[in-house]
C-alpha cells in the first residue's frame, strides 16, 4: 500500500504485526546467522523506518525469507539478506537490467532483475555479498543468482551470476539479456 500523504510504502498494521511475527520466528530459527545481535534492536530499527519494512515485505512475499546477516555497530546498521534455499521463487525468469530487456527482440521477460530490486527497494547482493551469504547457509544447489556487475563488464553486454555446485561457490557470466525459469536474484537491505 503506497500512503498519498507522504508518498511513503507501508503496510497496514495488521500485515506489518503478522510481518513481524514472521521475521522474528526465522530471526529466532537461525541464530547462527546473527549470534550478537539482539532482536529488540532489529524490532526498533524497523518501527523507526517503515518503508524498508514494506521493502522486507516485498522480499517476503517473492519468496527470499529475508533474515538478518550482521550488525554495523560503528553505524547502527541492521543488514537484511534473502535466505532462501533456492534464488527466490517471484524474482526469476528475468534478464539483468532495462537496457538488455529493451535490447531483446524475441521472448521478452516481464521485468528486468535491476528494475524488479529498484520497485522492491533493495539490491542486488555483490559477489561479495553472496560469498559471504553461502558461509552463513549453503543456497542455490538448483538454481542460480544475478549478482551485481561491474560497469566495465556490463558495457561489454555481459553480467554476472553465482550458484553453490560440487561443494563450491561459482561466478559466471552470461549475455545481460538471458533469462532462465531457474535464475533470479537475491537481495540485501540495510536498516
Amino acid at each position: 500500500m503506497v500512503n498519498k500523504a507522504t508518498d511513503l510504502k507501508q503496510l497496514a498494521p495488521e500485515h506489518r504485526e503478522e510481518l513481524l511475527g514472521t521475521l522474528e520466528a526465522r530471526f529466532n530459527e537461525n541464530r547462527h546467522r546473527h549470534p550478537n545481535v539482539k532482536w529488540e534492536r532489529v524490532q526498533q530499527k524497523l518501527t523507526e523506518f517503515p518503508a524498508k519494512l514494506w521493502s522486507l515485505n516485498e522480499m517476503e512475499c517473492t519468496g527470499g525469507e529475508p533474515d538478518v546477516v550482521f550488525y554495523k555497530e560503528e553505524k547502527d546498521e541492521i543488514v537484511f539478506y534473502d535466505c532462501s534455499k533456492e534464488s527466490p521463487k517471484g524474482r526469476r525468469s528475468v534478464c539483468y537490467d532495462r537496457e538488455a530487456l529493451e535490447s531483446r527482440k524475441k521472448h521478452k521477460p516481464d521485468n528486468s532483475a535491476l528494475d524488479l530490486a529498484k520497485e522492491m527497494g533493495v539490491r542486488l547482493l555483490t559477489e561479495e555479498q553472496y560469498r559471504y551469504l553461502q558461509k552463513l547457509d549453503h543456497v542455490d544447489y538448483k538454481t542460480s543468482s544475478w549478482v551485481e556487475t561491474p560497469a566495465d563488464i556490463r558495457e561489454q553486454g555481459g553480467a554476472l551470476f553465482c550458484d553453490r555446485r560440487y561443494g563450491h561457490v561459482f561466478l559466471y557470466h552470461n549475455g545481460a539479456e538471458s533469462y532462465y525459469a531457474a535464475r533470479g536474484f537475491r537481495a540485501s537491505l540495510t536498516i
